[in-house]
């Protein structure tokens, strides 16, 4: 995984150099912490849990759907029996159930050019939060960075005022024996007072610096207070000339960096909306099957036989006269039960069904033109990608080179102000040279080191950038 990668890049340039109480931090510790906790990449993170749900119910969509349903009625009073369509003045219950499945048996390749889409998306969104990693993890690294400069910093600024306090001692007692003036002792302690100064803006600086650490890894306030960093041992700085060409460093990192897959999955994704869209143009074939199970009355009854009885009765007269008789059959009913009655009035279909788009008011045009924009879009999204991941690698490169060639310089820089000042401050010990010349001196081998010190984190940091883009 990149993550991995450039955790291993960053933390093999820190190695400790003693044991640590459990309270400081580590750069690997900062890391995982980040990763584990930061909100930026849970909410990153989030994305892809919703683009898999996605995947998935694309995946579901080419089952078929089976939907049940139930209906209840209760009448009362006089009313119409919905399945007998007689009156009755007693109450009546009715109801029906079915059962109803559908299944898309063609529809221009739509159902299965969404799941290559989702799972591209998916694909995306994984590399999206891999680039949220390696964003997080890189701006962790520049603030620790930050943090052990500005230690080296304020401990070169402590050290400058022991040894002024050493020359404000030492001049003292030379006025005090009659062999400085009394304004060479006044010019040391301005000069120590000045460097007071220096160092209360150095631990200023380390102070903001730790804040801005605290505030990456969103540490609560119990967590801040306590809050330090190991301080580990730098490597050798190795003075060799960057020989990797920047075409080399980029064609390493197009094919690994979590940015050029994303912005590579996002265009095969719009590829498959296109393939989407043309497919609404294809006819849609699809297969349906429904059980129903109607016709439930409370009201509905059978005869019961053992209860018939037969009766005689004039229903009318002959053309002569003569009575016309005709049979009365008496019998009670009794309640036809649910069951019987779903069995009896049960039915079942099947059927085909073929639907071809003929006009729309061009929905689909529309939505074939939109999916091709889109489309070219990405595509300008992949070489915008491309590019500035490339001026990156320029910006890395140059900085890189810079930063070897300010070292060399700060180092012979220091080395010749080094030398100068030795041989100001043996001629001030005996009183040839004044402290004005004297402090000047001072400040220069101050600067020197602190142009040093910045030039040596710079070039660590850019080489392990370049480092990282190399995989």
């Amino acid at each position: 995984m990149a993550v991995q990668r450039i955790k291993l890049i960053l933390i093999l340039f820190f190695i400790p150099y003693c044991i640590i109480a459990q309270e400081e931090w580590s750069l690997e510790k900062c890391i995982s912490y980040a990763l584990e906790n930061n909100i930026q990449i849970k909410q990153q993170e989030l994305n892809a849990q919703y683009s898999e749900n996605n995947l998935l119910q694309s995946k579901l969509n080419i089952l078929p759907t089976l939907n049940g349903y139930a209906m209840y009625q209760s009448n009362f009073g006089t009313t119409v029996d919905p399945f007998t369509s007689s009156f009755t003045p007693n109450n009546v219950q009715s109801g029906n159930v079915s059962l109803s499945s559908t299944m898309t048996l063609f529809n221009g390749f739509q159902k299965y050019n969404t799941i290559k889409q989702s799972k591209f998306d998916l694909l995306a969104s994984i590399q999206d939060v891999e680039k949220m990693k390696n964003d997080i993890s890189l701006n962790i690294a520049s603030a620790y960075l930050q943090i052990l400069f500005n230690l080296e910093l304020a401990e070169i600024a402590k050290n400058q005022i022991a040894i002024t306090e050493q020359q404000v001692d030492r001049t003292r007692k030379m006025v005090n024996a009659g062999s400085l003036a009394k304004g060479s002792l006044l010019e040391v302690e301005a000069q120590e007072a000045s460097e007071e100064l220096q160092y209360v803006n150095a631990k200023n600086q380390l102070d903001i610096s730790y804040l801005n650490l605290i505030q990456l890894l969103d540490l609560d306030s119990t967590q801040s207070i306590s809050f330090e960093i190991e301080k580990p041992l730098l490597p050798e700085i190795k003075e060799q000339e960057l020989h990797i060409s920047i075409e080399d460093i980029y064609m390493d990192a197009v094919d690994t960096l979590p940015q050029i897959k994303s912005a590579e999955y996002k265009l095969k994704s719009a590829e498959k909306g296109l393939a989407i869209a043309q497919g609404s143009r294809s006819p849609r074939l699809s297969a349906n099957a429904t059980w129903w199970a109607s016709g439930y009355s409370s009201a509905l009854g059978m005869p019961d036989l053992t209860t018939l009885s037969m009766d005689t009765m004039i229903s009318g007269f002959t053309s002569s006269g003569e009575d016309v008789y005709a049979y009365d059959y008496n019998y009670d009913t009794k309640p036809v039960s649910l069951t019987d009655q779903f069995s009896d009035n049960k039915s079942t279909s099947f059927s085909v069904s073929l639907s071809i788009p003929i006009f729309n008011n061009w929905q689909v045009s529309n939505a074939v033109s939109n999916a091709k924009i889109n489309l070219l879009n990405q595509q300008y999204q992949l070489e915008s990608t491309r590019n500035m991941l490339l001026k990156e690698i320029q910006q890395a490169h140059a900085d890189a080179v810079a930063a070897l060639k300010k070292f060399q310089a700060s180092r012979k820089a220091l080395s010749s102000i080094e030398e100068a000042f030795h041989y100001t401050q043996e001629k001030f010990n005996v009183g040839l040279v004044s402290s004005v010349d004297y402090n000047l001196s001072k400040s220069q081998l101050t600067k020197a080191r602190s142009d040093l010190l910045q030039a040596k984190y710079e070039y660590i940091f850019k080489t392990k950038i370049l480092d990282f883009y190399m995989g």
